[in-house]
């Protein structure tokens, strides 16, 4: 039996960007507005990592803590507030080192990298993750990532590394 995901609000109630758009090639993709995640780094620790609920998007794989940008949301306020949702990440503490878009044309995608200097505990508050994880940056690639985070990865890690 598989997990069922939480009742959404009424649609009244949801705000607009939560919608699945659909490209030219049939993918869909979450975020009318776009998506957008948080990667951050405590270097002493490494990246903290999300595993996706069962019922969600490529359930059981490990990404990053994202998801829909609202109606007139900018990227890193949507990445910021939706670590925060998902895993407790105190926005206060991370310092936005910069962004990475992958752009669709009909739907993009913004990771925000950043740094967090004092450690947190990350807390799993948000049905959509099942785990959350500090992993070395040298081991984050050992995991079942997320398919669209695993070929993000290569280049991610090396902005990771020259950016810190």
């Amino acid at each position: 039996m598989s997990a069922q995901p939480p009742p959404l609000p009424p649609e009244h109630l949801r705000d607009p960007g939560d919608a699945w758009v659909e490209g030219p090639d049939g993918k869909r993709y979450w975020g009318r507005f776009g998506a957008a995640g948080l990667l951050v780094v405590h270097p002493p620790l490494g990246v903290l990592l999300q595993l996706r609920a069962d019922w969600s998007h490529h359930g059981g794989t490990w990404g990053i803590p994202g998801g829909a940008l609202k109606m007139g949301e900018d990227a890193v306020s949507a990445a910021l507030r939706e670590a925060h949702e998902e895993a407790m990440v105190p926005g206060h503490q991370v310092r936005v080192l910069e962004t990475t878009i992958l752009d669709l044309g009909f739907w993009s995608y913004t990771t925000v990298i950043g740094v967090s200097d004092d450690y947190f505990e990350p807390d799993e508050t948000d049905a959509e993750s099942a785990a959350l994880e500090w992993v070395p940056i040298d081991e984050v690639s050992l995991r079942d990532l997320h398919p669209a985070f695993a070929a993000a990865w290569p280049e991610l890690r090396q902005r990771l590394l020259l950016a810190r």
